[in-house]
């Protein structure tokens, strides 16, 4: 294992770890003295990530993201209610994708978080760049959507189902 992976896995193991995670912890699992895993501390948090020392151990300082995948339809008349519907909700979403019978599966990144994003987008539609992405398999499509907590992906769900957009809930990511 090379440096650069031990430190990846360094990070996945104090973001994926629901307490603090010792230093001397990660010296045994990766074999390693604990002054290696200072510096690989120290050479982390130079790449940015937000590695916060506590008196039981290490945890990064990042917002916790949960995702859903949503399967969906509506017409592009109501294209807009369901995007600032789930942003004014605290959803971002992260892409949509549609199965088609002879393509498969198609995905395409949206990453629209705001209002403006969501405007931003819809004038690019709007303004003839393309059509939705739906409309190639009769409006059914779906989005991962992206939010706080589980119970901000559970208020976007009960909204899609209230206006009718909701087809069925899929799997949690």
């Amino acid at each position: 294992m090379t440096g650069e992976d031990r430190r990846n896995e360094i990070v996945e193991r104090i973001r994926n770890s629901e307490t603090p995670v010792s230093g001397r912890a990660l010296a045994a699992a990766f074999d390693v003295s604990r002054q290696v895993i200072v510096q690989d501390i120290a050479l982390i948090r130079a790449a940015g990530h937000n590695i916060l020392s506590t008196n039981r151990g290490y945890i990064i300082n990042e917002p916790k993201a949960v995702r859903r995948v949503f399967k969906v339809r509506h017409t592009d008349d109501q294209l807009e209610e369901e995007l600032n519907a789930i942003v004014d909700l605290g959803g971002r979403v992260r892409d949509v994708m549609v199965n088609h019978r002879v393509y498969g599966r198609l995905t395409a990144d949206l990453d629209i978080s705001s209002r403006r994003k969501a405007a931003e987008f819809l004038a690019d539609i709007r303004n003839g760049k393309s059509s939705p992405l739906k409309n190639i398999t009769s409006d059914y499509h779906y989005h991962t959507i992206e939010a706080d907590s589980e119970q901000t992906l559970d208020m976007i769900a009960s909204m899609l189902k209230e206006k009718g957009f909701l087809v069925e809930e899929k799997q949690h990511i």
